[in-house]
């Protein structure tokens, strides 16, 4: 038998804060959600190690510093809206939804749709949380504004709807930007009229595909 809270907080000590994660909500979010939870059976032992991990359909659940320093970055409080870009398998909303509800995450894929809402049902989250299927790269305009947005894939540059749907005095978006294969993490802010560009971190995530994104 898996002693899922032992090694959950082992990966919260030895993964994120030894990596310079300090943020005592994001930390305390990362220690409550089950993440074994939301993986496949076929890679459950997997579900704290250091790496991301298939979910299927060619997608994975991100690495957990990588969960953990997109939420950090986004530095929320309690009273945001978020969206989120890539639904996956549930885990990076239920994350946030500890931090700030409400939480409307986007999936393209239909069979992670269904995988996403029935690991969130299981685990409590479905109340805060709304999966929607269809093309992240568009965001999610009924929503507008929200004051975070998170996109878990890799983008060739920010797409245009997501930087319009961010509020305008003072959302936040976190974006990893680059080649298909490599990126840069991104921390848009928008403040009084202003665009202010930061990069938190380097990073791999999987392609963002859609009409903003990597074309199939």
């Amino acid at each position: 038998m898996w002693d899922w809270p032992r090694l959950r907080h082992e990966m919260v000590e030895r993964q994120l804060v030894k990596r310079g994660v300090h943020n005592a909500r994001v930390l305390r979010a990362m220690e409550t959600v089950p993440r074994h939870e939301f993986i496949p059976e076929a890679y459950r032992g997997l579900s704290y190690a250091d790496e991301p991990v298939p979910i299927g359909r060619g997608q994975t659940i991100s690495q957990p510093y990588i969960v953990a320093a997109m939420a950090e970055a986004l530095d929320l409080c309690g009273s945001e809206k978020i969206l989120e870009v890539g639904a996956g398998s549930g885990y990076a909303a239920a994350v946030l939804a500890e931090l700030s509800t409400p939480v409307y995450t986007i999936e393209r894929e239909p069979a992670l749709v269904d995988f996403a809402r029935e690991n969130l049902a299981r685990t409590g989250y479905a109340d805060r949380v709304t999966v929607i299927e269809g093309d992240g790269t568009l965001g999610y305009p009924p929503e507008t504004p929200y004051q975070a947005i998170a996109v878990a894939a890799g983008a060739p540059d920010v797409p245009h709807p997501l930087l319009d749907q961010m509020d305008p005095a003072g959302g936040r978006l976190v974006i990893p930007v680059g080649s298909a294969h490599d990126q840069e993490l991104r921390l848009i802010r928008k403040s009084e009229g202003r665009v202010e560009t930061k990069v938190v971190t380097y990073c791999r995530f999987v392609p963002l595909h859609g009409e903003q994104g990597w074309r199939e």
